[in-house]
């Protein structure tokens, strides 16, 4: 279920970064739709899934490829803070205070990501439809399900 969410999470951040979610995800810099990742081009599929006109794939690709100087450097900065609370958790000398400490640094660069997809959304959105903002709205609302419901079956799931 993990993997569902974060490949959703990817495309949609990839596509638009409309989506408001905390996921981590892979760059590559030298990519010229924006951003990409090993299962594909996430531009595309999430394109094909709110049926944007070539005209709305250029504008939110021009936005993408010009904000990549902030983007790329934020998400590595993500990946770097989240391999760091990792290594925080699994230190021999791990302690309440350097976990605590790492979960910090990585609230602190989810608040950066969420004020630049806040930014990038003032981009975009104007560029998409209502029917198109509908159907992202309802994306993620699949995606909050998706959530809601595994975490209800990890619950239950305990008691067996």
């Amino acid at each position: 279920m993990r993997g569902c969410m974060k490949k959703l999470f990817i495309i949609l951040t990839a596509a638009a970064a409309l989506a408001a979610s905390g996921f981590t995800y892979q760059t590559h810099a030298a990519d010229t739709s924006g951003l990409q990742t090993e299962h594909g081009r996430p531009f595309q599929r999430i394109a094909q899934m709110l049926n944007l006109t070539d005209s709305q794939q250029a504008q939110i690709r021009t936005i993408l490829i010009d904000d990549r100087g902030t983007l790329v450097p934020l998400l590595s900065k993500m990946h770097n803070a989240r391999k760091s609370l990792r290594e925080a958790i699994r230190a021999s000398d791990a302690n309440e205070a350097t976990v605590r400490a790492a979960a910090a640094n990585v609230a602190a660069v989810e608040a950066d990501l969420a004020v630049e997809r806040m930014k990038l959304y003032g981009k975009i959105a104007p560029i998409l439809t209502e029917a198109q903002l509908k159907e992202l709205a309802d994306l993620q609302q699949l995606g909050d399900d998706a959530v809601d419901n595994a975490l209800a079956r990890l619950g239950s799931g305990l008691d067996n």
